[in-house]
């Protein structure tokens, strides 16, 4: 039990620093070959900061454990919007100015619609892997397209700000995008097997342990760079890592998991998380987007009821491991 308990704490702090060395690698070599800002945004970062999420439930597929790999996945989700974002706007309101974000807002909210009807059977098999990373890659043909035609968008310039302000030269940044990948399988190798063992020495299920200590983990690359953005005023960006994310999550990490090792789904993962992920990604369409030629906002009362929603759900999931015990 205690060498399991130093495999996760270790497991998860290089993990986050891993994550952290990969994505500015990733970026500055993208920096260099010449891709446009806005997408390194929409694309580097967004896979750069889901690359734990998707080491991880592949790891635990491999190794036969569906529920932490599902777990994971929507687990980040939740707490990207409830902890994150919430934890952000509390500590200064976020404004959404690009227009690209508008428009993944909607499509965020179709994609987790459809995962719904995936999850209806009680099974994720290849087919529906399948269907998921097909809608993936129609995702980045759109993401390209966009990255290549508007450049003037105002999460481009606040990546093209960054990119600036941390310069890094080509020879390093292929470094640390090497070694930052294969760190993070390191890592992710070390907490699975960590919280694999917790989970069987306690008795508590491997998607209560996906959904909440594995996913806070996996989740911290993003709000590392969700909070570094706000400080900034780099709003944005603080919200787009947190869009670009859950897109990831949604079909890329939970796809490859399931096309790995098909994925039984118990019926708690569609009343109760998948349900409570809807919701969240639904409030945060309405708070974005902005209607009536509003700009999208989520303010510091909404900030405190998503943190309130977050700290009841996991409260809850805590009440149902002692109530089972």
């Amino acid at each position: 039990m205690t060498l399991a308990l130093l495999a996760i704490v270790a497991g998860l702090a290089l993990l986050v620093w891993s994550a952290d060395r990969f994505v500015e690698g990733a970026a500055a070599t993208a920096k260099h070959g010449g891709m446009p800002p806005l997408l390194i945004g929409m694309v580097i970062v967004g896979f750069g900061t889901s690359a734990p999420e998707m080491v991880v439930s592949a790891l635990a597929a491999s190794e036969g454990n569906p529920g932490l790999a599902l777990g994971n996945g929507y687990g980040s989700n939740i707490t990207n919007i409830a902890l994150i974002l919430g934890l952000v706007a509390v500590i200064s309101p976020i404004a959404v100015h690009s227009q690209v974000l508008r428009k993944e807002l909607p499509i965020l909210t179709a994609i987790t619609l459809l995962s719904a009807g995936l999850l209806w059977d009680g099974d994720l098999t290849r087919v529906d892997a399948a269907i998921l990373l097909v809608v993936f890659a129609c995702l980045m043909g759109w993401t390209i397209r966009e990255g290549m035609q508007q450049r003037s968008d105002a999460l481009a310039l606040e990546v093209d700000d960054e990119m600036i302000a941390h310069p890094l030269p080509l020879k390093s940044a292929i470094f640390w995008l090497v070694a930052g990948l294969i760190l993070l399988i390191v890592s992710s190798r070390i907490l699975v097997w960590g919280a694999v063992t917790i989970a069987q020495s306690l008795g508590v299920s491997d998607l209560i342990i996906g959904l909440t200590i594995v996913a806070i983990g996996t989740s911290l690359p993003e709000l590392a760079s969700s909070l570094a953005a706000i400080r900034k005023g780099e709003h944005d960006l603080a919200i787009g890592n947190v869009i670009g994310s859950n897109l990831f999550n949604t079909l890329a990490v939970v796809g490859i998991a399931a096309a790995i090792h098909p994925l039984e789904v118990q019926p708690e993962v569609l009343y109760r998380d998948w349900s409570l992920m809807a919701g969240l990604t639904l409030a945060l369409f309405v708070m974005g987007f902005g209607f009536k030629g509003k700009q999208g906002r989520i303010n510091r009362v909404e900030g405190g009821i998503l943190l309130a929603v977050y700290i009841a759900y996991t409260s809850y999931l805590g009440y149902t491991v002692v109530a089972a015990a």
